[in-house]
């Protein structure tokens, strides 16, 4: 592969997944960590490219807020699994999704329903659901976080905790076989776990990347869920666990 072909092909990446290792880079490419290396200089001497700790982003993303980012990360595997959890969705339906990326893009997939329950602490899925189609949406309150526009702590738990619906989905940082569904953060790990109480079918949506991890704080065993939705076959110990545990797999795209 030729270094302008390499070039393209690291812009398209970027493109795609916002800010990418070196090291990604070299995988993704087939050459070494120093090939990288030599094709990233111009690009950054162009302005094309913002060069950061081991890795590289678009300059247009580099003030983006850690949200924003994230929405960006492994972009197509999340909207292929809200696309496949959305047809298991129906018109008139109640829905309580906590706050994510793969939520979010969960949202706008069932911008195509009509008069949905919405319940969320996200002010992200509660703008893209509300005022459209006849949906009713209901917003936890509390202190919206700057990184995601989300109120957790105990006004949000105790907002959501009157509400039970059909489906509630939940996202997450970890998937650890022994363990479970985990999480880096203690609110949003507690307000995850009653969400997944509060709902006669309790989901999870998560990327293979987050399988084989382990989080700070637990959210559930798997035998609290009924469904996860994934882009590709968790590894055969979690595969295992959740078999063991009566949880519906689902692999989107």
């Amino acid at each position: 592969m030729n270094p302008s072909k390499r070039h393209s092909d690291i812009l398209r990446l970027l493109q795609q997944d916002g800010t990418v290792t070196i090291a990604e880079l070299a995988s993704k490419l087939g050459v070494s960590l120093e090939t990288v290396r030599r094709d990233i200089k111009p690009l950054t001497s162009n302005g094309s490219v913002v060069k950061m700790h081991g890795a590289v982003a678009l300059p247009s993303i580099v003030g983006e807020a850690p949200f924003e980012k994230r929405m960006r990360e492994n972009s197509e595997a999340k909207k292929a699994i809200a696309a496949a959890l959305a047809l298991t969705i129906r018109d008139g339906d109640s829905v309580m999704l906590d706050t994510g990326t793969t939520t979010s893009y969960l949202a706008r997939e069932l911008l195509g329903h009509r008069r949905l329950t919405v319940v969320t602490n996200s002010s992200d899925i509660a703008r893209t659901l509300s005022t459209v189609n006849d949906n009713r949406v209901y917003m936890a309150g509390g202190e919206l976080r700057s990184d995601n526009g989300a109120a957790f702590g105990v006004s949000a738990i105790d907002f959501v905790s009157n509400f039970t619906v059909s489906h509630a989905v939940i996202t997450t940082g970890a998937v650890d076989a022994s363990i479970g569904i985990m999480d880096y953060d203690l609110e949003e790990a507690e307000f995850a776990r009653t969400v997944i109480s509060r709902g006669k079918r309790a989901i999870v949506v998560t990327d293979h990347s987050k399988f084989g991890r382990q989080g700070l704080v637990r959210v559930c065993a798997f035998n609290a869920l009924t469904d996860l939705f994934t882009d590709k076959a968790p590894p055969r110990d979690i595969g295992s666990a959740l078999k063991t545990a009566g949880v519906s797999l689902t692999l989107a795209g």
